[in-house]
């Protein structure tokens, strides 16, 4: 129940709310929004008042279809926020990015995580680098890269698919270092998956549980919810929030949102009422068929 990252552990005895801190232009929900390092830190400090325990800031766009940024750009984008996050904010400091060196020079401002899309498949480095720095590791699972991934969402089991290859990339961390215990996996909602793979997964995490590995979920405003809703974007955040909850009733232990304060109130509630009807056990007998 606890995540162990660079320079400590995450306890997740509870639900954990990882904060959305894009530094990109084009994004498919905010991009563009936060103009200059004064105002991502804004952004960033509101989002931890409202209960984030940590933040991800990313500064390449891995939307469907996003170029590629070179790691210059990434980094210029990125390391002035994440210099002074990391000694002002309180609360530790993912990196979303594929690179290693853009990951290098993050861990060396600060950082603590390095929240990988390609689940240690685009860089080859990018292993090493969390190993020799003690890094929290979040494999995500995606097929191809942005640009190619919706031609690669082909499954007869999503659920059990995305496990085995999920399984693959846990073998790449153990292969260079990584302890078990860093490792966080991330099925990848809307990335190589349609609408309908999505909340398929979202209605089976065990076959990724069943790894042995905390499971974060990142559903935030997300175009399946959209396909549900018929809302754009940003009227997606009720959306996000029942997205949650059903995760954490699933077994997800980490909750990657733009919307901070209604997440951490939903799965605040859910974790109570789970509580007083006799732990959050039950959830998985209740699931099994067995209550």
């Amino acid at each position: 129940m606890t995540w162990r990252i660079r320079g400590g552990a995450l306890s997740l005895e509870a639900p954990v709310v990882m904060g959305i801190v894009n530094l990109t232009p084009d994004s498919f929900s905010d991009g563009g929004l936060l103009g200059g390092v004064d105002a991502a830190l804004a952004h960033a400090r509101r989002l931890v008042e409202e209960g984030a325990a940590l933040l991800d800031v990313g500064g390449e766009s891995t939307r469907p279809g996003a170029r590629p940024v070179p790691a210059a750009e990434e980094r210029a984008r990125i390391l002035p926020f994440v210099r002074r996050a990391a000694s002002e904010l309180g609360v530790p400091v993912s990196v979303d990015t594929r690179k290693a060196e853009v990951a290098r020079s993050a861990l060396d401002e600060g950082a603590a995580i390095v929240n990988d899309v390609s689940g240690l498949a685009f860089d080859a480095r990018m292993g090493e680098v969390v190993a020799a720095e003690g890094a929290g590791l979040v494999l995500m699972h995606m097929r191809g890269v942005p640009a190619t991934m919706a031609e690669l969402a082909t499954y007869s089991d999503v659920a059990a698919e995305v496990a085995q290859e999920l399984g693959a990339a846990v073998d790449r961390a153990r292969r260079v270092g990584i302890s078990d215990d860093a490792v966080v996996l991330d099925p990848g909602l809307g990335f190589a998956k349609t609408a309908e793979q999505s909340l398929e997964l979202l209605a089976d995490l065990a076959p990724i549980r069943a790894l042995g590995f905390p499971v974060l979920v990142g559903p935030s405003r997300k175009s399946f919810l959209g396909s549900v809703l018929g809302v754009p974007p940003e009227r997606r955040v009720s959306g996000t929030v029942a997205a949650c909850v059903a995760a954490y009733l699933g077994g997800a232990r980490i909750f990657r949102v733009h919307d901070v304060e209604p997440v951490v109130q939903a799965l605040a509630v859910a974790r109570a009422i789970l509580q007083a009807g006799g732990g959050e056990g039950a959830v998985a007998t209740a699931r099994s068929g067995r209550a």
